[in-house]
């Protein structure tokens, strides 16, 4: 599943979350057992050790998206 956003597209697989931010071209990767949000602030952050990383999304029903596309 492709979710797209102010900042670029989330894409969703069974097994991970990828984030391509469209301006910088960067990505973001994180295993979705690594996956939390936070509701009240439209976020979405990863924190697997060493590597963390938090996005803020636009809207409540892109965060509902990907909480039940990830089965969190």
């Amino acid at each position: 599943m492709v979710i797209e956003f102010s900042q670029g597209k989330i894409i969703i697989t069974p097994f991970e979350i990828q984030i391509r931010l469209g301006l910088s071209g960067s990505g973001l990767y994180a295993m979705v057992e690594d996956i939390k949000f936070n509701e009240q602030a439209l976020i979405i952050f990863a924190d697997a050790g060493a590597v963390r990383w938090s996005l803020k999304l636009d809207s409540i029903e892109q965060l509902k998206l990907l909480r039940d596309e990830l089965g969190i």
